[in-house]
């Protein structure tokens, strides 16, 4: 496995969440930057210095670079005497005061895209319990990362296809793009890419005309899946609700729209600017 870029955002509140469920007093961690082979420290959680910020860290190198290289976990009871890594960042790690310390890679599809880091500021083991629970934040951020990668492939469709519509492109495709960003927004953590996500969506379908009817997200989200040909069952697998849940959704949809079948619901919607 190798190291490749990550884009620039950062892995949020990652480091305090380990910190919250490993009990260790110190945390921090950051992704492979874009077009180098190196992780950039961004986050911090229970530091005292400024030490370790903005601090990269070369593949290979140091106990994050040794994580890195063997896309695997790796852990050392005192830092600055380790014989099992180099030692080119002994001295913000002694600024900071940590000895113990643990690096869990962030993998997505086979591809180092950060490390998480742990730490004591006592050389003592850190046991099993410690290092799992590390592991379970680290695939959390993973899961985050193939959302936001799902979510901007979504974006560059839905902006090609719908610079396409007048160039002939398929309708069925600039709809099925709709619904897959509008069950997509709600995995999404990052606030400012669900807006863009949201705002992608609006890019798909007319202007909605003055005074038209509004639908509350979830039974949008029903009906641009509906509109793409999807049956109650396979709307609920899509946006992980119960198949009753989802009739509930469409029902309230068509009274709102005036609907009586659920053909009658999509050509209402369209009509208002809400499907394309």
């Amino acid at each position: 496995m190798t190291a490749v870029a990550a884009g620039t955002v950062g892995i949020g509140g990652a480091p305090a969440r380990l910190r919250r469920v490993t009990g260790l007093p110190v945390a921090f961690g950051g992704l492979v930057e874009s077009g180098r082979p190196q992780i950039r420290i961004s986050e911090l959680s229970g530091t005292t210095t400024t030490a370790l910020r903005s601090l990269a860290v070369t593949s290979g190198n140091g106990l994050g670079g040794k994580a890195v290289t063997l896309a695997r976990p790796c852990a050392v009871t005192d830092y600055s005497s380790s014989r099992q890594i180099s030692h080119e960042y002994d001295i913000p790690v002694a600024a900071e005061g940590i000895r113990s310390v643990l690096a869990v890679p962030v993998v997505v599809r086979r591809r180092v895209r950060g490390v998480l880091y742990g730490a004591l500021r006592s050389p003592q083991p850190l046991g099993d319990r410690t290092l799992g629970a590390a592991m379970a934040v680290a695939r959390d951020v993973e899961q985050a990362l193939v959302v936001r990668d799902e979510a901007r492939g979504l974006l560059a469709a839905a902006r090609t296809q719908q610079a396409g519509t007048e160039r002939g492109a398929s309708r069925e495709q600039v709809r099925e793009a709709h619904a897959a960003l509008r069950a997509l927004a709600p995995r999404i953590a990052d606030p400012e890419l669900r807006a863009e996500l949201l705002a992608a969506c609006g890019l798909l379908t007319a202007p909605c005309p003055a005074g038209s009817t509004t639908l509350a997200p979830r039974e949008l989200d029903v009906l641009s899946w509906v509109a793409a040909g999807a049956t109650n069952a396979a709307v609920a697998e899509r946006l992980s609700l119960r198949p009753e849940t989802v009739k509930g959704y469409l029902r309230a949809a068509m009274r709102k729209l005036g609907a009586h079948t659920r053909g009658e619901a999509v050509t209402a919607a369209r009509r208002a600017g809400l499907l394309p």
